[in-house]
C-alpha cells in the first residue's frame, strides 16, 4: 500500500506540474490574444514547465504536500497548492485595461476549469464506450485500484486530475496578493484603497495562502469533487 500511495503521489506531482504550466500558458496566451505580447517573447506560451517554475510553489510545498507524510512531515498535508512564476503583464498595452486584465487573470483559472473538464470526459468516455470500463472508473472512485487493467493509470489520472485542478481553480480564486483573485479585487478598488491592498504582501500573503487557503479549500473542494464523482457514478 505504501508503494502504491507513492505512485499516486508521483502522479498527483507530474499532474500539478503540468496544470500549472497549463494555467500560465492560458494567461500568455490571452494577454497575446489582447495586445499584450510580454508574456509571449518571452517564451511563456508553451507547456514546457522549465518556463513557468517557481522554486517554492511549484516544487518545494508541493514536494511537503504530497512526499512528507511519508517522511513524517505533515504539516502541509490535506491539501495541494501550489503556484507557478507569474505571466508577466504590461496592462498599458491593453485597448482597454480593466477588462482585459480581467480576462487575463481569470484566463488561468478557466483553464484549470477545462482540465477538469477534459478530464470528466475522459472517464465518462471509459464507462460508456469501453467494456468494463463503467466497473473500473467506478472501482477507482470508492479507492479500490484495478492493477490488472490496463486502463489503471489513465482513469486514475483523470481522477487526480480532477482533484488537482478543483484545488488550483478555487485556490487561485482567492482575493490574497499574489493570487489571480487579488488582482480581480484590486481593479475593483477605488485608488485609495488600492494603494493599502498592494501593502499585502510578504510573509503576510504567505500566511494567508498556506492557512486561510488550506482552510477554504476543504470547504469547498471536498463537495465540489463529491458532486463530480456523484455524477460519474451515475453514469
Amino acid at each position: 500500500m505504501q508503494s502504491t500511495a507513492f505512485v499516486i503521489g508521483v502522479f498527483e506531482f507530474v499532474l500539478l506540474l503540468f496544470s500549472l504550466s497549463f494555467h500560465e500558458c492560458a494567461h500568455a496566451w490571452m494577454a497575446s490574444r489582447l495586445g499584450d505580447q510580454t508574456a509571449r517573447l518571452q517564451g511563456r506560451i508553451t507547456l514546457n514547465p522549465m518556463y513557468h517554475v517557481d522554486p517554492i510553489g511549484t516544487l518545494l510545498i508541493p514536494a511537503l504536500a504530497i512526499f512528507g507524510p511519508f517522511v513524517g512531515l505533515t504539516f502541509f498535508s490535506g491539501f495541494l497548492i501550489g503556484w507557478a512564476k507569474p505571466t508577466p503583464v504590461i496592462t498599458r498595452n491593453f485597448k482597454k485595461i480593466v477588462r482585459d486584465d480581467n480576462l487575463v487573470t481569470l484566463a488561468g483559472p478557466v483553464s484549470n476549469l477545462l482540465l477538469v473538464g477534459a478530464a470528466f470526459v475522459a472517464l465518462a468516455v471509459i464507462c460508456i464506450a469501453v467494456p468494463g470500463g463503467r466497473t473500473l472508473v467506478h472501482a477507482n472512485l470508492t479507492g479500490a485500484l484495478s492493477i490488472g487493467s490496463g486502463l489503471q493509470p489513465l482513469a486514475l489520472l483523470a481522477l487526480l486530475a480532477i482533484e488537482v485542478n478543483l484545488s488550483l481553480f478555487f485556490f487561485n480564486l482567492l482575493p490574497i496578493p499574489p493570487l489571480d483573485g487579488s488582482r480581480v479585487v484590486r481593479n475593483m478598488l477605488p485608488y485609495h484603497a488600492v494603494q493599502q491592498y498592494d501593502r499585502i504582501g510578504g510573509w503576510i500573503s504567505w500566511l494567508l495562502m498556506i492557512v486561510v487557503g488550506g482552510f477554504i479549500l476543504r470547504l469547498l473542494v471536498s463537495p465540489s469533487i463529491g458532486l463530480i464523482f456523484s455524477a460519474l457514478m451515475g453514469i
